[in-house]
């Protein structure tokens, strides 16, 4: 073959390489859907941009990332060939309302009505950001005003404000007695807020508080004091790791979220103290309609024989049925574990029925490890649950649960009704 010949052959394998070897390029990244929602912030946060090549992976990554923002119950997309080797990229994203007033209504043991109500915006200004806050009166006056933007500075570095003015009457134990107290806390608390990646994030910053005491009623001791004021700062830290994926109701994958903290306090009655507990969670979809949901939690903190340890035992945060604060400890092991299956299930509202298990330990202040084994700190409680859930308003899911007593020797709760908003867990 001629010399021209050959340069002609190699020249017409190039191009043609060139032309069967071009990548698939993003023309344009559009959003449908977006009401209240900036789209400017959507396309902030999104990872696929314009003029970057086209890749699945990435585009699944950031339909999961929407999905998990209180703004947007469903989200996906959709690629169209445009000219050349050029695509458009479609996503189309569901909003839910955002705009949530919180009302809540209840009679403590003596008999106190109380109440509680609220208002948040979780998609505050179009931008991801929550801002509201609440009063509630239960024989006390408190109110909280709390401010969280992920994305204010960047689409990984964001900002939490928080304030609270909390009170309530809250039962302390030490050895076979009990004593009520008026425990008041009033916080300032700022954190940084920065997306690492994908699936990891942590929070970080400081809580400067003031905790006070005041006898009520009860039992009294001379080594335990009536009236105590307390200034305490907290340091905090929160690591989350997040592989969960939503469809509406139904919940698959793995989270893991760890707090730490570690108080300092300059009252000689209370000595500066560490805390951790983590959460691990575990989501897999059954068949059509059914979704198992188990939550881990097991923590520990500064070991001091005091009526004032942080964990709490409470029907409200793990064992439903139990009672309200019905026990306080130094370590908590807490296994929590349901089937929920959809019975219902129409484009604005799904309706769902649970079994759940609640199973807990607690080590005494100033006890033993070996005290999470003592038969006397184990706790089992079983029950049976209904959801109503919103499938157009954010966490807008009314449960309610009935537990019954299946192991506990040291209270007498045979159980009760337990209500809330949002799923337990």
């Amino acid at each position: 073959m001629k010399l021209k010949n050959w340069l002609f052959l190699f020249i017409f394998l190039g191009i043609s390489s060139a032309l069967f070897s071009q990548e698939k390029i993003v023309f344009e990244v559009k959003i449908k859907g977006a009401k209240k929602t900036k789209v400017s912030f959507l396309k902030k946060i999104l990872s696929v941009k314009k003029n970057d090549v086209l890749d699945s992976i990435s585009l699944e990554k950031d339909i999961i990332q929407l999905k998990r923002l209180p703004a947007i119950s469903h989200a996906y997309y959709q690629v169209f060939y445009s000219h050349k080797n050029l695509y458009n990229v479609f996503i189309t994203v569901e909003e839910n309302f955002t705009l949530i007033p919180e009302v809540n209504f209840w009679t403590s043991t003596n008999q106190q009505f109380s109440y509680k109500l609220g208002l948040y915006d979780y998609n505050f200004l179009g931008r991801n950001i929550t801002f509201g806050g609440f009063y509630q009166n239960n024989g006390f006056d408190s109110y909280g005003i709390n401010f969280k933007a992920p994305h204010l500075f960047s689409k990984k570095w964001g900002l939490a404000i928080n304030h609270q003015n909390w009170k309530s009457e809250e039962p302390l134990y030490f050895g076979n007695n009990t004593a009520n107290y008026l425990y008041n806390n009033i916080s300032f608390e700022i954190l940084g807020l920065h997306q690492i990646n994908f699936k990891n994030q942590i929070d970080f910053g400081v809580n400067l508080f003031k905790e006070k005491y005041q006898y009520l009623s009860g039992a009294t001791d001379s080594s335990i004091p009536q009236n105590l004021n307390l200034k305490k700062t907290l340091f905090k830290l929160v690591y989350s790791y997040d592989n969960l994926d939503y469809d509406f109701q139904y919940i698959t994958g793995f989270k893991s979220i760890l707090y730490a903290q570690y108080v300092i306090t300059e009252n000689d009655f209370q000595n500066s103290f560490h805390i951790f507990w983590n959460d691990f969670f575990y989501f897999r979809k059954m068949w059509n309609n059914g979704n198992f949901a188990n939550r881990l939690r097991v923590g520990l903190s500064s070991n001091e024989e005091t009526p004032f340890a942080p964990f709490a035992l409470d029907n409200n945060v793990n064992l439903r049925g139990v009672g309200i604060l019905v026990d306080r400890g130094t370590g908590s092991i807490v296994y929590n574990t349901e089937y929920r299956h959809t019975v219902y299930d129409k484009k604005w509202l799904a309706i769902q029925t649970n079994v759940f298990a609640d199973i807990g330990a607690w080590r005494n202040p100033g006890g033993k490890l070996n005290d999470f084994i003592e038969k006397d700190n184990l706790k089992i409680f079983s029950g049976l649950g209904l959801r109503f859930i919103s499938k157009k308003i954010y966490n807008a899911t009314f449960r309610i649960d009935y537990g019954f007593r299946v192991f506990d020797n040291k209270n007498n709760s045979n159980g009760g009704i337990v209500f809330g908003i949002g799923q337990y867990f």
